[in-house]
């Protein structure tokens, strides 16, 4: 190649770079066109806001910072937060008054299903009652947990009253049943819990709640509790259930619910270092009444009976036991007159609270406990609300039996 040629391609190559500067510079200047241009910095310190003349409107109290962790409530702008020692404290629960009870535990009686009450409507449906009718309404009696003794003597009663005045007149039938039914449960016993101590004592009266796991003894108590506050008596309780982890903490919250101090020891304590402790917190707070809960225990097993005696004795050091109650679940029938036949010997009942009334359960356990133990039934729960728990009442329960 020539030289002639050398220029022309140097040339070309000249021109190329040349066109590529020239493309460069370009869009770098258009760029800097589309820029916005800096506003200036003042070095000049703006004067400060004249005073206005009239008066700064009132400025709202900062807020408290809210916890994370806490639930969202609203909160009324007009309503300042609450504190937090505010806001730990249960609200006091007031309960249901005795009288009211009645009527509510009655009905629901009467919507029961259990066989005492079946047995009863059977009867009082018959327009001609024969022999076959008898003998299914003694079985019925029998299987209630009437017992054998009581169902005969009330068959035999109301054959001979009902073949005198005849059948024809439901009413007078009906009549007839519902007074021998008050005679066999006897409105003669003395139902009334004994919450007053001896005219000597300077403590107390002590009730001792004892039973057997599973009939619900420790919400028994928070019932009882319930029921004395609503009749104006300062109430303490104590938790001398050592052995079970939750019964401690349940009482409490029972006390809690309606303002009653719970005095509790710590895990697998003494039982009866426990009930002497809520014992002397009831004397020295001057309360009227103290209840012990105390821990389930197998009717069997004569070292834990033996125990219920010394916590017992122990209480009577500070204070009198006025009233020693033996809760029995209504549904299990003979085994329950078994547990109570033990429970007596252990520790001089003087009277029963029937639990789970309602449902299935058996309304002649009332006449057999009675006759068995010789104490009364006192109080009867018909129910899992904190207020179905009622003094126990002959007409009323009979009234609830025969759906009246």
């Amino acid at each position: 190649m020539d030289w002639i040629s050398w220029l022309i391609v140097a040339g070309v190559i000249a021109a190329i770079i040349a066109a590529g500067v020239i493309v460069f510079i370009s869009n770098r200047r258009h760029a800097r066109e589309l820029e916005p241009p800096a506003k200036p910095v003042s070095t000049e310190i703006p004067p400060a806001p004249a005073e206005p003349a009239a008066a700064p409107e009132p400025v709202a109290p900062p807020v408290a910072p809210v916890d994370s962790t806490a639930v969202d409530v609203p909160v009324s702008p007009h309503t300042p937060p609450a504190s937090p020692e505010e806001s730990s404290v249960p609200a006091v629960e007031t309960p249901e008054s005795s009288l009211t009870r009645f009527a509510r535990l009655r009905r629901r009686l009467a919507s029961s299903n259990n066989y005492l009450a079946r047995g009863l409507a059977t009867l009082l449906a018959s327009d001609h009652i024969d022999e076959a009718t008898w003998d299914d309404f003694e079985a019925t009696l029998i299987a209630s947990d009437l017992g054998v003794g009581p169902s005969t003597e009330l068959v035999s009663t109301l054959r001979r009253k009902l073949a005198i005045d005849g059948v024809s007149d439901p009413v007078q039938a009906r009549s007839i049943l519902r007074s021998e039914l008050i005679a066999l449960v006897d409105p003669s016993l003395d139902r009334s819990l004994s919450l007053t101590p001896p005219p000597d004592s300077d403590g107390p009266a002590v009730v001792l709640v004892v039973g057997v796991n599973g009939t619900g003894k420790t919400t028994t108590v928070g019932k009882l509790a319930r029921l004395l506050v609503s009749e104006g008596r300062t109430v303490t309780l104590g938790a001398a259930d050592t052995f079970r982890a939750a019964a401690a903490d349940q009482l409490t919250t029972w006390g809690e619910r309606i303002g009653v101090e719970t005095v509790r020891g710590p895990e697998q304590a003494d039982p009866a270092s426990v009930a002497f402790d809520a014992a002397k917190s009831g004397q020295d707070a001057g309360a009227d009444i103290v209840i012990v809960d105390t821990a389930g225990r197998l009717h069997t097993k004569v070292g834990l009976m033996d125990e219920l005696g010394k916590v017992k004795r122990v209480i009577q050091k500070v204070a009198p036991v006025t009233e020693t109650l033996l809760v029995l679940d209504a549904t299990t029938g003979q085994n329950g007159l078994t547990q109570a036949r033990v429970f007596a010997d252990a520790v001089d009942i003087t009277g029963v609270v029937l639990t789970k009334l309602d449902g299935s359960a058996k309304g002649g356990i009332v006449v057999q406990v009675q006759r068995e133990l010789g104490v009364p039934v006192k109080l009867i729960g018909l129910g899992e609300g904190a207020d179905d728990l009622a003094p126990f009442d002959v007409e009323q329960f009979v009234d609830g039996l025969l759906g009246d």
